[in-house]
């Protein structure tokens, strides 16, 4: 198809705002994206759909621009919702390359555009890919009418031949024919994946397992729409991404059938953003449960938040649900800001918990997951756990330990290099009072789990019991005792010489004890850093290397 196609469909409402003496320009396919470099994810003749996401000042204009031109895109097109209107140094930038640029009105969703680019170079292909994309709209129709993925999934298996399954980062089954891989299979071929695509590896991927060849394609590019919302991170967005695995070895396919395939993609990722679009009220919900919490709301105001929440995500619940917090945290070595590293631990928050036993289509529909700077938080809810006659009912709930049985293995290739997660799961409690005490319970755990080795790691409650738990039945002499005989030598040094022990202290466990993140968030050297800490163990006489000497510091600063 040709640019000019995109101005002469009026449903579109695309205005041009340059570049109208390159209206001939072929369309070999659309992208969405908000990096501010997404060269490896383009090869040519795209439409690229941008929301502006990246732009932070008027200079990152010109070396988007400048990579977009140099991949030999067809043109752009830019959301007015994000800025009101697209900027000036974005048309003038596009003006310099030539480079043809669209305004797309706020009313106007991507996946209307992206539709209807796909449907048109579909429409424009031979053979078999006119035979199966051309009835793609039968994915855009949810339910049992349309079949959502598995309609499309099927035209492949019944005019190409083709077995393919959509698969989450973790390996879980979302959509495909029948008879899938085994979960040892999915869980290797979506390692596979994450890891060819935190290499470089443009796609698809080769995989064999268990003799068995695979070609793995990323679902709408893996830093797509239908990537971690907010994250300008591409690792981020490579966490989350969903991935089509086709039974076959797509090394000598011809261009027209991996012209298909990618297309099919495209399509795919249209679903997987609107998936993310139903999650919006849980996640609403999380949060404004999560700011009542953390803002010491009274107890009869949390409850009725979370009776409002029960419905939505455990529908035709009668009896009120018991509740348990998970929390995660996602860090890079290389850094990455607050809500970048906060928004990759949702997305894979919201997958780690999917139950792929619950009942209806979508088996994340009791997950609510809040964000609070680099964290995630699920409220997770549990239906009330049956009981003998006369004895109070005892839910047990999730445990951190099956939390990874699928998922530690692929997401530990993601990460691998310089990433991880972090994950701390707490004991089910029945009332909102109890909902505060969950939440400090998570992020002790998730402590525990940050001091143990490898990407990927989980602690429950249980492993708290010797000190958290215990601590709110200690008499208040013994834990002045236990806080003045761990503090008070670090306060009396740092009143007579001003040394700061304290608050690097404090730094050293909120960083988990990593030098380099601590040594940042105080602007000192490392050789300072690593001082302070050696005269702290000298006063004390404890050794910041053993995870019990670091639990009981964090347990004494926040008793103090």
């Amino acid at each position: 198809m040709r640019l000019r196609a995109l101005l002469e469909n009026d449903a579109l409402g695309l205005r041009l705002l340059g570049g109208g003496d390159e209206l001939d320009r072929g369309v070999r396919g659309v992208m969405t994206t908000d990096l501010r470099d997404p060269s490896r994810y383009l090869s040519g003749g795209e439409l690229v759909l941008t929301g502006l996401a990246w732009r932070h000042s008027p200079e990152d204009s010109e070396p988007f621009v400048r990579i977009l031109a140099a991949a030999q895109v067809a043109a752009v097109a830019a959301g007015e919702a994000e800025l009101g209107a697209v900027p000036e140094d974005l048309v003038a930038a596009c003006e310099r390359h030539r480079l043809p640029l669209f305004a797309v009105n706020e009313s106007v969703a991507f996946a209307t555009i992206t539709e209807y680019v796909v449907r048109q170079v579909s429409g424009e292909r031979a053979g078999d890919l006119a035979a199966v994309v051309d009835r793609h709209r039968r994915l855009m129709t949810s339910g049992p009418a349309g079949g959502g993925p598995d309609a499309v999934l099927d035209l492949l298996g019944s005019d190409l031949d083709l077995r393919a399954w959509v698969l989450s980062p973790t390996g879980r089954l979302i959509a495909g024919a029948e008879g899938p891989p085994p979960a040892p299979v999915r869980a290797a071929l979506a390692g596979d994946h994450l890891a060819a695509v935190r290499g470089g590896r443009p796609g698809p991927h080769r995989a064999v397992v268990e003799s068995t060849a695979y070609s793995l394609f990323p679902v709408g590019g893996a830093a797509g729409k239908g990537a971690v919302p907010g994250a300008a991170d591409a690792r981020g967005s490579v966490l989350s991404g969903w991935l089509l695995a086709v039974e076959a070895d797509a090394g000598d396919w011809p261009a027209e059938r991996l012209d298909l395939l990618q297309g099919v993609t495209q399509l795919i990722a249209v679903e997987r953003e609107r998936r993310e679009a139903d999650r919006t009220v849980r996640r609403r919900l999380a949060q404004e449960v999560l700011e009542l919490v953390q803002t010491s709301a009274a107890p009869a105001e949390i409850a009725a938040r979370l009776r409002a929440a029960a419905p939505v995500l455990l529908p035709g619940l009668e009896a009120a649900p018991h509740w348990q917090v998970v929390v995660a945290r996602v860090e890079w070595e290389s850094g990455g800001a607050g809500a970048e590293t906060g928004a990759a631990a949702q997305a894979l928050l919201e997958e780690i918990l999917v139950d792929p036993a619950a009942p209806g289509p979508e088996p994340a529909d009791r997950i609510a997951v809040a964000r609070a700077g680099g964290e995630a938080i699920a409220l997770l809810p549990l239906p009330p756990a049956p009981s003998a006659e006369g004895a109070p009912a005892v839910h047990e709930g999730l445990h951190a330990d099956a939390l990874l049985a699928s998922a530690g293995e692929p997401l530990t290739a993601g990460l691998a290099g310089d990433g991880r997660l972090t994950i701390g799961v707490s004991a089910s409690v029945s009332s909102a009072e109890g909902l505060r005490g969950a939440l400090e319970e998570a992020r002790h755990a998730r402590r525990v789990a940050a001091a143990r080795p490898g990407r990927v790691s989980a602690a429950g409650h249980h492993e708290l019991a010797s000190h958290v738990l215990l601590l709110p039945f200690v008499p208040d002499d013994v834990r002045r005792a236990f806080t003045a005989r761990l503090l008070d030598p670090l306060r009396e040094y740092d009143r007579r010489h001003r040394a700061e022990l304290v608050p690097t202290l404090e730094a050293f466990l909120e960083s988990d004890g990593s030098w380099t993140r601590c040594a940042q968030r105080l602007h000192l050297h490392v050789n300072t850093l690593r001082y302070r800490v050696g005269r702290i163990e000298q006063l004390t006489g404890r050794d910041l290397s053993r995870l019990e000497d670091k639990l009981d510091f964090f347990l004494a600063l926040r008793m103090s």
